[in-house]
């Protein structure tokens, strides 16, 4: 696996958090289209765990990883969180974003 691979990796989560921590969707399309593609990229590299480097690069990107799935919890929750309290206000506190 070149480093290359293992740069477009990182970078691609680099810019997953970013976007996560922003509030423009089309950012976080584009970020997760590009983790998308970087991964695709890494699985389709053949016998990478054979590589001197490859293992302890992956592992500095790791936290990399998590931030972005934790970032993703957690604003899924504040969703799910707003969501509620509309629900309990009734349709018409908020009638341009949900309607029942």
């Amino acid at each position: 696996m070149s480093a290359a691979t293992l740069d477009l990796l990182h970078d691609a989560f680099v810019a997953l958090r970013e976007a996560l921590d922003g509030d423009d969707i089309a950012k976080v399309d584009r970020a997760t289209a590009r983790v998308q593609d970087a991964v695709t990229k890494v699985r389709a590299v053949g016998a990478w765990h054979d590589e001197p480097g490859v293992r302890t690069r992956l592992a500095s990107i790791a936290p990399l990883m998590e931030a972005a799935r934790i970032r993703t919890s957690v604003l899924a929750d504040q969703t799910r969180q707003q969501i509620a309290m509309l629900a309990e206000r009734g349709a018409t506190a908020a009638p341009l974003t949900y309607k029942r």
